[in-house]
C-alpha cells in the first residue's frame, strides 16, 4: 500500500467525478445534487512507476507488483457540519482515517450545476470547509484537555507538556489557524487540521492548462503554504477511458499538458508526504514499496515482514542504475555494485533491496 487521501469539498465542485476519473470506476454516484454520496466510496489505483517496468524487463520478472494510492471520496461538507448541519460529524470522522486531504474547490462557471451558496468563489469555499474542519478540532481538542488536566494534576510530565501544547493549538485554531500550522506538534493529538492539505482547483476544460483567474486566486493566497493542482475532471474522465498509453500521451499534448491529473495528485502527495519508493526484484516477481523518507533499512524491511525487521542482519542494496546497466543483480554485483549495510543504513529513493534475516 502507498497512502491514502481523502477527497473533501462543497457539494457539487465535482468531487466524485474527479474520483471517477482518478480511480477509473464509476463507483461513485456523480450527480447534480448535495449529499449525492452517502457513503464513503474508496478506490484504489495504481501508481505509475515507469522504473518498475524497467527493472522488470532487465529481471525477466514474471509479476510486477506497483504500490497504490488509495482514495476515498468522502460526501459533500456545508457550513455548519461540525455542529451536525448536512451529513456532518459521521464524514468529519471519516477524514480522520487519510493521510492527506485533497481539497476540491469549484474554479469553473456553469449555470446547469448548482453551487450551494449560489455563486463562484473558491477562496470562501475554502474558508467554509477549513472552519469547520477547525470548529471539529476545537471540540476534540477540548475534550483531550480536560483528560491531560487530569493527569497533570498528578504530576505526569508527558501530560504537562502535551497539556500545553494542546493549549497553544488550541489558541490557534480559535484564531483562525489550522493544526497543522501550529508551532508545536499536532500530531499526537490526531486532528483534521494537523493533515496535510492539496488544493485541487477543478477548471473548465480550456483552462486546464493554465488555469483561470479562480484558479489564480487560490494559487495566490494558498500557494505559499500548499501545493495547488489546477485540474479539468472532465478531461481526467476523458483520459480515464483511453488505455494506450502512446494515446494518452498525445490527447494530452494536443491539450497542453504535461502530465494527467492522476500523476499530479500522487507526485504531489508523495511530497507533501515525505514518501519515497525501494524496489525488491527478482524473476518470480519485481515489486515497488512504499516508505517514509528517513527510514532505516530495517524499517524498510517491516514493509515487507515484521520478522524481516525483528531479525534484520544486512541489506543488499543495488542502485537502479546500475541494475539496468549490468543486466540484473549478478552483473551489477559482479562489477562490484552491490553494497552491503547495516542498521543505520538510512534508504534512498529507488534502492533495489535484497534483505537479509534471522528467523
Amino acid at each position: 500500500m502507498g497512502f491514502n487521501c481523502g477527497i473533501v469539498g462543497l457539494p457539487n465542485v465535482g468531487k466524485s467525478t474527479l474520483f471517477n476519473a482518478l480511480t477509473q470506476s464509476a463507483a461513485a454516484d456523480a450527480q447534480n445534487y448535495p449529499f449525492c454520496t452517502i457513503e464513503p466510496n474508496t478506490g484504489r489505483v495504481v501508481v505509475p512507476d515507469e522504473m518498475l517496468h524497467k527493472l522488470a524487463d532487465v529481471a525477466k520478472s514474471q509479476k510486477i507488483i506497483p504500490t497504490q494510492l488509495e482514495i476515498v471520496d468522502i460526501a459533500g461538507l456545508v457550513k455548519g457540519a461540525s455542529a451536525g448541519e448536512g451529513l456532518g460529524n459521521k464524514f468529519l470522522g471519516n477524514i480522520l482515517g487519510v493521510d492527506a486531504i485533497i481539497h476540491v474547490v469549484r474554479c469553473f462557471e456553469n449555470d446547469d450545476i448548482v453551487h450551494v451558496n449560489g455563486r463562484i468563489d473558491p477562496l470562501s469555499d475554502i474558508d467554509t470547509i477549513e472552519t469547520e474542519l477547525m470548529l471539529a478540532d476545537i471540540d476534540s481538542i477540548d475534550k483531550q484537555m480536560k483528560n491531560l488536566e487530569k493527569k497533570a494534576h498528578g504530576l505526569d510530565k508527558a501530560a504537562i507538556k502535551l497539556l500545553d501544547d494542546a493549549k497553544i493549538i488550541r489558541d490557534g485554531l480559535a484564531s483562525g489557524t489550522p493544526a497543522r500550522a501550529s508551532a508545536v506538534d499536532a500530531t499526537p493529538f490526531n486532528l483534521l487540521t494537523a493533515k496535510p492539505v492539496i488544493y485541487v482547483c477543478n477548471v473548465d476544460e480550456a483552462s486546464a492548462a493554465r488555469g483561470n483567474k479562480f484558479s489564480d486566486a487560490v494559487r495566490e493566497k494558498y500557494g505559499n503554504t500548499a501545493p495547488v493542482l489546477v485540474i479539468s475532471s472532465k478531461i481526467e474522465m476523458e483520459i480515464a477511458q483511453i488505455v494506450d498509453p502512446s494515446e494518452r500521451k498525445i490527447f494530452l499534448e494536443d491539450l497542453g499538458l504535461h502530465e494527467s491529473g492522476l500523476d499530479q495528485v500522487i507526485k504531489t502527495g508523495y511530497k507533501t508526504l515525505g514518501l519515497q519508493t525501494f524496489y525488491t526484484v527478482g524473476p518470480k516477481e519485481a515489486h515497488a514499496w512504499t516508505i517514509t523518507v528517513g527510514m532505516t533499512a530495517p524499517q524498510a524491511a517491516g514493509k515487507i515482514h515484521t520478522d524481516f525487521e525483528r531479525g534484520f542482519i544486512r541489506a543488499e542494496i543495488i542502485s537502479p542504475d546500475d541494475f539496468i546497466t549490468y543486466g540484473g543483480e549478478v552483473g551489477a554485483r559482479d562489477a562490484g555494485k552491490m553494497r552491503l549495510v547495516g542498521k543505520e543504513y538510512i534508504m534512498q529513493n529507488g534502492d533495489i533491496c535484497h534483505f537479509l534475516f534471522n528467523n
